[in-house]
């Protein structure tokens, strides 16, 4: 591989003795990864069920590494949003934020979503997952993933983290912020962001980084937790910024995170001038002594209380709250008779027909840029309501009780997931026509209408299976 020659030396400089042993690790294939959405099943489920060459992840315990041949993103269970693909080591940090259900949780960074769903699958459906990103088109990626991932309680936003911070004031137990860097630890997986690495990188990375946990550090409220994490080796972009964070709030401390044996602590002796001692509790990954790619992650404290406020109000994000008329209410209640997932009809908004199931932590917040706020439930129709893709995925296993039911084997399951219609008068239904929740093994993938033992694809064109 060919690696950027000041970047050599940069290593050589940091590592020492394991300079050789690190380059080697370059020699080696990267490994791939998957993540259980623990929202929908347990990992012990999943291996149970799983047609894939799995091996546990030993230091994230939802966490499998799979073999390529296993080919999970054209699997059915890919598209009921029952895993995730991700990059081994990526999976740590959002793994050592001890999200809680009830929680008002931040992910500052989210795009593509990776973190985000498993903070969000850590909620189980209570508290209020708000989940950024500065660049519009990720955010649009990052909504898809989230609702994949059935969470039903989020906040999409695609705002700078300073326009946020001036409305969420200490207001978040959780904070996540896995801040764009210069991808060092990412060279092998990905070798095109080797070719546009240079030197100064890490520097304008490190100047935006402060700038984001100096605004992250604004909303979290005290007693909460901040989680710092780059996919980067340069102190610079690492201890260097969490260095900042200390000699500007000094009231946020460093705190320990469960260990593995292929970890490495934080260097404080890698900080001009000298650094924090606490500094050796972040945890530092390379790739020549676990099977995965380079992160850096730290863990944060602010000072105070540490019980969490739960208190909020159930506002709309601008606007007037409207009121569902008696008769869209009739319409709406007889679609859910059918639906046993616990709903706060109190929760519930209509904007112009589209029906929302909204956040009741979230307040009041105008002016901000958002995708989503809250479930995105369906459209109230003259005399009907057509529920929507993210709905289907929002609901568990067993939650629907007319479900068109597949087995992940059926060739069937990847004709609905092309869009196709398909018969289904050999199986067993509740109801012999209207609207049928479509599942792989017991686990929601859409909807479909059923005819005469003809399921008409109600499977949304933007997810379909190429």
């Amino acid at each position: 591989m060919n690696l950027p020659e000041a970047f050599i030396e940069k290593m050589k400089t940091i590592l020492g003795d394991e300079f050789d042993d690190f380059m080697k690790s370059y020699e080696a294939p990267r490994n791939f990864g998957l993540r259980v959405n623990t929202s929908k099943l347990s990992a012990k489920e999943f291996e149970r069920i799983a047609p894939f060459h799995l091996t546990q992840i030993p230091w994230v315990e939802n966490g499998y590494y799979y073999e390529e041949q296993d080919a999970p993103a054209r699997h059915p269970f890919y598209y009921a949003g029952m895993y995730y693909l991700q990059e081994p080591s990526a999976m740590t940090p959002a793994s050592r934020l001890q999200v809680q259900p009830g929680e008002k949780v931040l992910d500052l960074c989210a795009a593509p979503g990776g973190k985000a769903t498993e903070l969000g699958a850590k909620l189980r459906g209570e508290g209020l997952l708000v989940a950024n990103d500065i660049s519009a088109s990720r955010a649009k990626a990052l909504l898809k993933n989230v609702e994949v991932f059935g969470i039903p309680n989020s906040f999409i936003t695609n705002e700078i983290p300073g326009k946020l911070s001036g409305q969420f004031e200490e207001f978040f137990d959780k904070i996540l912020v896995d801040a764009p860097c210069s991808g060092e630890g990412m060279f092998r997986k990905d070798p095109a962001v080797a070719k546009v690495w240079d030197e100064e990188k890490p520097l304008l990375c490190a100047k935006q980084q402060k700038e984001i946990i100096m605004q992250a550090a604004k909303m979290l409220r005290p007693g909460g937790q901040l989680l710092y994490s780059t996919c980067t080796f340069s102190p610079e972009e690492n201890e260097e910024v969490i260095q900042y964070l200390l000699d500007a709030f000094p009231g946020f401390e460093i705190q320990e995170m469960p260990g593995y044996e292929g970890f490495s602590g934080g260097r404080p002796d890698l900080v001009k001038d000298g650094g924090h001692p606490d500094l050796t509790k972040c945890i530092r990954i390379w790739p020549h002594k676990m099977s995965g790619e380079g992160h850096f992650i730290a863990l944060l404290r602010k000072a105070g209380p540490s019980e969490a406020d739960t208190s909020g109000e159930h506002v709309k994000t601008g606007g007037v709250k409207l009121k569902i008329s008696k008769a869209d209410r009739t319409i709406l209640d007889d679609f859910l008779k059918d639906i046993s997932m616990d709903m706060d009809m109190n929760a519930v908004e209509v904007r112009k027909g589209q029906v929302y199931y909204v956040p009741k932590l979230l307040g009041e917040r105008k002016g901000l840029t958002f995708l989503r706020n809250g479930l995105y439930l369906g459209e109230l129709k003259k005399d009907r309501f057509e529920p929507s893709q993210s709905f289907a995925m929002a609901l568990q296993k067993g939650q629907y009780t007319s479900c068109v039911n597949l087995n992940w084997s059926d060739s069937r399951a990847g004709k609905y997931l092309r869009g196709e219609t398909i018969y289904v008068d050999d199986l067993q239904v509740k109801h012999s026509k209207g609207w049928q929740l479509v599942c792989i093994s017991g686990f929601p993938l859409g909807w479909g209408k059923l005819v005469n033992g003809t399921l008409k694809n109600k499977y949304h064109p933007g997810w379909r299976m190429k």
